[in-house]
């Protein structure tokens, strides 16, 4: 994807992480707060592909090949030929198996070779955004492609003049693509590709109108790929309206939360709480972590409280402005902090692979938050942990 000097990617309107209190949480049993990590074998798989199988064009298999990429992980591996033979897909899978390769390649392979096709990707966070755009970059490095970032926590400047250069991609939130709608500096009718990443997400973080309404602009005659962890009944019918004959594709194994070492930090008063956080941290084990607060106001407390205990802590929630949260994000993947405090808008979209500790230090909205907040532990195959602070 190529660049303008000063072009700039720029967005979502929810605000997921807000300083006011959200609907009540939902009980859940400190039981269910601890499980001990699963060993869980798993069949190995084998790929009927190489990335240089793939009938892409060159272009792309040397930027595949400078990024080290040679035998593809099970997604990439059955979603590529399809989506290349112009297949809607449903992909099922957890987060980290290489979902965004997978829908980027043949995407930017069209792109190359169709010159009046555009694609629309949609996610739920602008963090996932982000990291959907660096990779489409880096897959189509040198092809010339222009595109637009639309995420929230940024100034409407810069993406007001990507989508004044006519974008073939559009990278975006449901909030910030629906706002440049209705503003018509967003036109989707000509966009043919149409790409959902963590549809199950968006839908729980109350986008579904925003979804479908973006999702009838587009173009009638389109390709459509639908990535979802689960396929509740708002996922299938939301699929149903928007693909023709899609072709579903499974590799999910098992839930995030298997290979997460689980229990609970019971604590009396608000002092022992931090206490037992701060002794929980000096622990050489505890190598990187995500604490996870309710509030915006509550995260910058707990992050400057540590930094004044002397740890490399940072802080990263709706509040703060893209920027901000985007050098707390790259701070935290290069391990100039070991500590990230959070709301929920980290619990998705953040794909840091060395994460070995998930810390809620306030209980989760809901046991399926609960799930999505530590499945940033334990990946890659390895153990992760999992503490979850409960009163009394």
């Amino acid at each position: 994807m190529s660049r303008r000097p000063g072009q700039s990617f720029g967005g979502g309107r929810r605000n997921t992480g807000g300083s006011r209190r959200g609907p009540k949480k939902d009980y859940i049993h400190p039981s269910r707060f601890v499980q001990a990590a699963k060993a869980v074998e798993r069949e190995e798989y084998v790929a009927t592909h190489q990335f240089v199988d793939f009938e892409v064009s060159d272009l792309i298999k040397n930027n595949l090949t400078a990024k080290g990429f040679v035998t593809p992980s099970p997604i990439q591996d059955q979603t590529i030929p399809l989506l290349l033979s112009g297949c809607d897909v449903i992909g099922i899978a957890n987060t980290g198996t290489g979902k965004t390769a997978a829908f980027a390649i043949p995407t930017i392979h069209k792109l190359m070779t169709q010159p009046m096709s555009k694609a629309l990707i949609i996610a739920p966070t602008r963090e996932l955004a982000q990291q959907i755009e660096q990779e489409c970059k880096e897959i189509g490095k040198g092809s010339r492609i222009t595109g637009a970032l639309l995420i929230g926590g940024s100034s409407m400047m810069p993406q007001l003049r990507d989508l004044r250069n006519n974008p073939r991609i559009v990278i975006g939130t449901p909030g910030r693509i629906k706002d440049h709608i209705d503003r018509g500096t967003l036109k989707l009718a000509d966009f043919d590709i149409a790409i959902l990443d963590e549809v199950d997400r968006m839908l729980d973080m109350g986008f579904v109108n925003d979804v479908t309404e973006i999702l009838s602009n587009l173009a009638t005659e389109r390709q459509a790929l639908f990535f979802s962890a689960t396929m509740e009944p708002r996922v299938t019918k939301l699929i149903d309206t928007f693909s023709h004959d899609p072709v579903t594709v499974s590799v999910k194994q098992g839930e995030a939360s298997e290979n997460v070492h689980q229990d609970i930090v019971a604590y009396e008063t608000s002092s022992d709480k931090i206490t037992q956080l701060h002794n929980i941290l000096v622990d050489q084990k505890v190598e990187k972590v995500i604490i996870f607060d309710d509030t915006q106001r509550s995260v910058e407390r707990l992050s400057n409280e540590l930094i004044e205990r002397g740890f490399k802590a940072d802080a990263i929630h709706g509040g703060k402005s893209q920027g901000q949260r985007q050098r707390a994000l790259s701070r935290f993947k290069r391990s100039e902090i070991s500590v990230l405090v959070a709301t929920d808008v980290a619990a998705r979209g953040i794909d840091v692979a060395d994460i070995t500790h998930v810390i809620n230090f306030s209980t989760p909205q809901s046991y399926e938050d609960y799930v999505h907040r530590i499945g940033r532990a334990g990946r890659a195959g390895k153990i992760g942990h999992a503490l979850t602070f409960v009163n009394g």
